[in-house]
């Protein structure tokens, strides 16, 4: 029976909002008076389930994570996924110890190495050889160590030319090549990897994903991984646990996560479009994302889509600088996480592939009769290929009926198995 790696039990994490700090010096008071009775945290009972969305609170107090328990054994891959605002970067910076839970414990064994945003554990000031030495001597390596390491984490970096430069000199993309190298190659006993791994390539993007098989299959070490790309969690963990609203909704086989986080997904016949405006809108400096919708063939967004309807991605967005060989991308996936096709509008541009400052739409038409009946996510992504992801993870879920009805006027179920449902050409005559 293998070791526990990670043991968590019972933890929570309450935050106030709306204030820095655990508030005013009266509940200081209040919190100190009642440790020294020997009684709970007054606050503790005030707090509110954490959904991002309610606008009707009681309190000021929220719960980010809630009676939270779970084992990693050595060698496992756990995957982590729920959505937005569910808790899983707060339980990683608990695991990382970023910060400490307000209830429970977490135990865990040997040295942690964490990828949780751009730029975590590195000094701008300092180069990337000089923050590759640094972030070694903190998981306690010696020199030595870390120089026998020194060419390896350089090589899977990519960044040999800039090693020697101060990394707040360096783009986003080249923060966490070298930050995911230094952390996988200076054998952590486990590995914590946040979403952050989107802001690399896709190339480097597959070299991550590669390595950490290599950490937990070769050489036994502990990965936890949180990511939207739920084909990357089915591929790489074999263990994963969904979150909800701050609390852990299923712990057990990767398959069976995946497909209740989709059935958890609000795909009924409700209007398929998301919106956003302001400060609010999902951004980079290059660009500001308005609207995702879904419509059929006459642009209608509420109407039940069938397999004999035409499904158009419709994507609004505004450029805010020139950009060459921007990439929108469509990625859809089926209930069970398995990815269905990508596509992008690259070979549907100008021949310049440049894009200067306004507004724009991109869609994306899927022709009817290819998709079978069923539960999909749209995930959205733009990029520039081989230099940075600017905006991802965007997701819009919808649904295609599994009846429709065909130009005889004969109502057809389901066709048996498979994703697709494509009208092909067939020849019928008597031999």
């Amino acid at each position: 029976m293998s070791e526990i790696a990670i043991s968590v039990d019972k933890v929570s994490k309450m935050y106030r909002l709306g204030e820095v700090g655990t508030g005013t010096l009266s509940h200081d008071l209040n919190r100190w008076w009642h440790k020294v009775k020997g009684k709970e945290d007054p606050y503790l009972l005030l707090g509110e389930e954490n959904k991002r969305d309610s606008k009707d609170t009681n309190s000021n107090y929220v719960w980010a994570l809630k009676d939270i328990s779970f084992d990693v054994e050595d060698g496992q891959v756990l995957g982590i996924i729920g959505k937005n605002g569910a808790g899983k970067s707060t339980l990683l910076k608990l695991l990382s110890r970023v910060t400490a839970p307000t209830t429970g414990t977490i135990k865990a064994k040997g040295r942690i190495a964490s990828l949780l945003e751009v730029g975590t554990g590195f000094h701008p000031e300092l180069t990337g050889k000089e923050n590759i030495f640094l972030n070694g001597a903190i998981l306690g390596m010696t020199r030595p160590e870390i120089k026998r390491k020194l060419d390896e984490i350089v090589d899977f970096s990519g960044v040999a030319r800039y090693v020697d430069t101060p990394v707040k000199r360096y783009s986003s993309g080249m923060y966490v090549r070298l930050a995911f190298a230094v952390a996988a190659f200076l054998e952590p006993e486990i590995l914590i990897v946040d979403e952050v791994l989107a802001v690399g390539d896709a190339e480097f993007q597959k070299k991550c994903i590669g390595r950490m098989k290599d950490v937990s299959e070769g050489e036994g070490r502990t990965v936890l991984f949180v990511s939207h790309n739920l084909a990357t969690i089915r591929s790489l963990c074999s263990h994963t646990i969904l979150m909800e609203n701050g609390r852990l909704s299923y712990e057990g086989d990767t398959a069976v996560a995946i497909e209740k986080y989709m059935s958890g997904n609000d795909v009924g016949d409700r209007k398929r479009e998301v919106s956003w405006s302001g400060d609010a809108r999902p951004s980079a400096p290059e660009l500001a994302v308005s609207r995702i919708r879904i419509v059929n063939e006459k642009g209608d967004d509420t109407a039940l889509l069938a397999t004999e309807n035409e499904v158009n991605v419709e994507i609004e967005y505004e450029v805010r600088e020139t950009i060459k060989n921007l990439r929108v991308m469509v990625v859809l996936f089926n209930v069970e996480g398995i990815e269905v096709f990508s596509t992008s509008d690259f070979y549907f541009q100008n021949s310049s592939r440049v894009r200067t400052p306004g507004k724009y739409k991109s869609t994306c038409h899927i022709p009817s009769y290819l998709l079978n009946g069923g539960k999909y996510v749209a995930e959205i992504h733009f990029e520039i290929p081989s230099v940075k992801n600017v905006v991802s993870d965007l997701s819009l879920p919808f649904e295609i009926s599994e009846l429709s009805l065909n130009q005889l006027g004969v109502t057809m179920g389901k066709y048996p198995g498979g994703i697709v449902h494509p009208k092909l050409e067939w020849s019928v005559e008597q031999v």
